[in-house]
């Protein structure tokens, strides 16, 4: 209601997104950050020299470990942090020359985790009741997931599953859109673990190109 009455105090090309901060599930900075440190882990044949690569590595690094630990804690009680946070983070994988593999290893992650938070009989009802019925049942939990941890919105659009994502996390941090494989690897993810399937993701729309908001299909099949 609150943002209802604001939203027609302000003026008509003012987002409210500008007045009250965007804040993203924990869980999405945290598969961020443990891809880097997954990233940035040694071999075993260089386990010796783990102290002096964590001057060397990002993701070695007390700051991270320490940042990965909050994270941990603030995901547990299913706390919400500012995207600024997730922002500066996925700028700094932007960075990296294994840019597209951090990200899309924490996309991964994070729908993986996005999956797991359906609930136990729900997941069994898409494994094993027949298509017409899990079909409709996979895009509900899809919906719900999608808005919890990605401020997303999953719809059926004909033959096509679509996500939008307006607020962006990973857009713009790096170049020739690197970050929005974030969103790629995950959407893709989420699929094959609902449905077992969902083919290849198009990247149709991107806020990098200037089209106001990411948005990626998959064949609903």
């Amino acid at each position: 209601m609150f943002r209802r009455r604001l939203a027609w105090a302000l003026p008509i090309d003012v987002p409210i997104s500008a007045i009250m901060p965007v804040t993203v599930d924990a869980l999405l900075p945290l598969s961020l950050l443990e891809s880097v440190r997954g990233a940035d882990t040694p071999e075993d044949a260089e386990a010796e020299y783990v102290h002096e690569l964590r001057n060397k590595r990002l993701g070695l690094s007390d700051t991270v470990y320490a940042e990965i630990q909050r994270y941990t804690e603030d995901a547990k009680k299913n706390r919400r942090v500012g995207n600024e946070k997730a922002v500066a983070i996925a700028t700094l994988i932007g960075r990296r020359p294994d840019a597209d593999m951090v990200f899309r290893s924490a996309g991964t992650r994070l729908a993986r985790q996005m999956y797991l938070s359906v609930s136990a009989p729900r997941r069994a009802f898409l494994r094993f009741l027949p298509s017409f019925i899990s079909r409709p049942l996979a895009l509900g939990a899809g919906r719900r997931v999608a808005k919890r941890y990605l401020n997303g919105s999953l719809s059926r659009v004909g033959g096509y599953v679509m996500l939008a994502v307006p607020e962006s996390a990973t857009a713009g941090t790096g170049p020739r859109g690197v970050g929005c494989t974030f969103y790629e690897a995950c959407f893709g993810e989420l699929l094959r673990s609902l449905v077992d399937g969902g083919g290849a993701i198009e990247h149709v729309r991107c806020t990098d190109r200037n089209e106001g908001s990411c948005e990626w299909r998959a064949e609903w099949r």
